[in-house]
């Protein structure tokens, strides 16, 4: 009898920025998998969107507006789960902010709030609220989609290299102090991967060029290249999987 691993039949998935990118390649792989994913993004209409496909290709998901900046959201968007479901055994933190590309001296204010709002703040108190949740279940699994930019500072990133540092290390943490209560938390550092997010870099000529003769498999990537590596982190798979912050790059940080 041969034993799937990868096998999510009856889990309950949230995955945040699952409206496009990385994201939506995450939630449509692990609803194929058999999780019941809940599609998240700041736009009810976009998850729904990507909520009613995955329900066509035979899957099951809902879509779910929460903006991870903000606190009253991250509340109701937890009291919705406790509501319907009473439980939850997948997140993926991948919602993220970049809004400011640039010299480091020109960052204002206005950028530096909202990136670490969103990628540290957001990121820390969605794992705080599934880790209540996955303590009473006696296991869970969470994963932070980061960024090879938390281990070399991307060119006019700043703000958002040193945010994603951050989430590499508040992985790390939280999977020191959680993994006693049966929860895993790991990470994914994506390297140049096509997305709208990444699109100040894909529509720099030179800025690309440089990247892609800086990867030896000479191409960027795509997200469903990303959403491999998340399923095996919350699979069984991994079970032993702690506390590790997974680079695909496409060699790029060799």
């Amino acid at each position: 009898m041969s034993t799937n691993l990868f096998d999510l039949t009856g889990r309950i998935a949230l995955v945040t920025g699952a409206s496009r990118g990385i994201g939506e390649a995450i939630a449509r792989l692990l609803a194929e998998q058999g999780a019941h994913v809940i599609v998240s993004s700041r736009k009810l209409e976009d998850c729904e969107t990507v909520a009613a496909s995955i329900r066509a290709a035979g899957g099951s998901a809902e879509p779910l507006a929460c903006h991870v900046g903000r606190m009253e959201d991250i509340a109701a968007t937890f009291a919705h789960i406790r509501e319907q479901h009473g439980r939850l055994d997948i997140l993926i933190n991948n919602a993220a902010a970049n809004p400011y590309f640039g010299h480091i001296l020109d960052t204002d204010l206005a950028a530096y709030d909202k990136t670490v709002e969103v990628n540290i703040r957001g990121y820390f108190f969605m794992s705080v609220e599934a880790g209540k949740l996955m303590k009473s279940q006696g296991r869970g699994a969470i994963v932070n989609v980061a960024s090879v930019n938390a281990l070399q500072p991307g060119d006019m990133q700043g703000i958002y290299s040193i945010s994603k540092a951050a989430v590499a290390h508040m992985t790390k943490a939280f999977a020191k102090e959680c993994g006693p209560l049966g929860i895993r938390v790991n990470a994914l550092l994506p390297g140049f991967t096509k997305t709208k997010f990444a699109s100040a870099l894909f529509e720099n000529p030179q800025i690309y060029e440089r990247l892609i003769n800086e990867i030896p498999l000479h191409r960027h990537g795509e997200p469903r290249e990303m959403a491999g590596t998340v399923l095996y982190l919350v699979s069984d798979a991994a079970s032993y999987t702690n506390g590790e912050c997974i680079v695909v790059d496409g060699g790029l940080t060799i």
